[in-house]
């Protein structure tokens, strides 16, 4: 493809030797589990995140499960979580034995719908989980005071959103728990699978920490289940070198975004998202509808800051999307569908109850008509020009 979905070797390249060097000093100092690129990593992470504790795991998905254990959750239990998400947010919480309440989406930023998570409430309810999707933070006063109000615990999934903020605090950072992951294709990206859980409280910390080695401590002695969340030492080597170009990779993402929203917003049909539909569904149908927009563009809400994990457009009519993304393919320009199906709609969910399943309009029309285009740090100028002049194309077709 001439504009790949996402180039890791154009990121990664440019750093091999710094990777080499680190990969031989891991490999002559031979601790290669928990070693002392981890403990650094984890300190570097924490002060980048703003947060006290920083654990380095095995992935994004060990973080989550990780930190349902450390909160106790299991059989019995329901966790409100948007159905429209990655699968381990809700396959983590269902490996503890707790219930999935699968809640909708809001139609402009895509992340969970807290009066619906509120109508979603019982007396089995002991946690929530906002996602904070594709690099934008989900709105945390809303959820915190849920919580507060229900006595619930917060885990924030982070995995796509590593850096960005809610009015100035890190995502991650605000609730009970923040799980990241580093899976090669995020912002901050290894080179394998690997992950991070923070948190601000101390107890849940050392919880957390004493799990991710099979419950173990001291080593052979086990008061409390846990398992195998180790973070291999060379990936926190590897880590620890591409964060110190993070912010530059943040940037570079961000300036992309900038330039897609001026260019792609000056043609016929496409709208940016309008704000003041945030919570209203049915006012933005009509909008939509009385705009005659084909394409939606992505809107950051006030008091967030995006890293742009994914620049996501909603194509607006009975299969466009799809036509849209053949479309792009045939031109050499990646594209993906995050996500095709919502979590209720998944069939090893089917036997849910019909009160864990319901009331997700919002989020199955975000999976019929969302599509992502490259938004990568590395892109060049003529390949940002090559997907305008793509969707400019498709437009001038219809």
């Amino acid at each position: 493809m001439s504009v790949p979905l996402l180039d890791v070797n154009a990121q990664n390249l440019p750093l091999e030797g710094e990777l080499t060097a680190a990969f031989q000093k891991v490999l002559h100092h031979g601790r290669f589990i928990l070693g002392p690129e981890v403990e650094e990593l984890e300190a570097e992470l924490a002060d980048f995140l703003e947060v006290p504790y920083a654990i380095g795991v095995s992935s994004g998905t060990d973080a989550l499960l990780l930190a349902f254990m450390a909160l106790g959750l299991g059989p019995g239990d329901e966790v409100l979580c948007p159905t429209f998400t990655f699968f381990a947010t809700a396959g983590t919480i269902a490996r503890t034995g707790a219930t999935p309440v699968f809640v909708d989406s809001c139609p402009v930023s895509f992340n969970i719908d807290v009066e619906d998570a509120r109508r979603k409430i019982t007396g089995k309810t002991k946690a929530i989980v906002p996602v904070h999707l594709f690099g934008q933070s989900a709105d945390m006063d809303g959820v915190v005071d849920l919580a507060k109000e229900f006595g619930l615990q917060v885990v924030e999934d982070a995995a796509q959103a590593i850096g960005a903020t809610y009015q100035g605090k890190k995502c991650g950072s605000i609730g009970d728990f923040g799980a990241f992951s580093f899976f090669p294709s995020k912002n901050l990206g290894g080179l394998g699978d690997s992950g991070l859980l923070v948190t601000s409280d101390g107890e849940l910390a050392e919880t957390a920490r004493i799990m991710r080695v099979h419950g173990g401590q001291p080593k052979y002695y086990h008061h409390v289940l846990g398992a195998n969340f180790r973070i291999d030492t060379l990936q926190a080597a590897f880590l620890k070198i591409k964060l110190k170009h993070y912010n530059t990779y943040t940037a570079a993402r961000q300036a992309n975004a900038e330039q897609y929203t001026e260019k792609l917003g000056r043609l016929p049909g496409v709208k940016s998202a309008d704000l003041t539909h945030c919570v209203s569904d049915g006012i933005q149908q009509q909008w939509l509808a009385d705009e005659d927009v084909q394409i939606l563009l992505p809107t950051i809400c006030k008091g967030n800051e995006s890293i742009w994990n994914q620049y996501t457009l909603r194509v607006i009519g009975d299969g466009q999307r799809d036509a849209l993304r053949d479309h792009l393919l045939e031109h050499g320009i990646g594209a993906e569908i995050y996500y095709p199906l919502t979590m209720d709609q998944q069939s090893c969910f089917r036997n849910l109850t019909e009160s864990s399943l319901q009331g997700c309009d919002v989020a199955h029309r975000l999976a019929d008509e969302v599509i992502s285009v490259p938004i990568y740090p590395e892109l060049s100028a003529e390949q940002k020009g090559e997907v305008i002049a793509a969707v400019a194309d498709f437009l001038g077709k219809k």
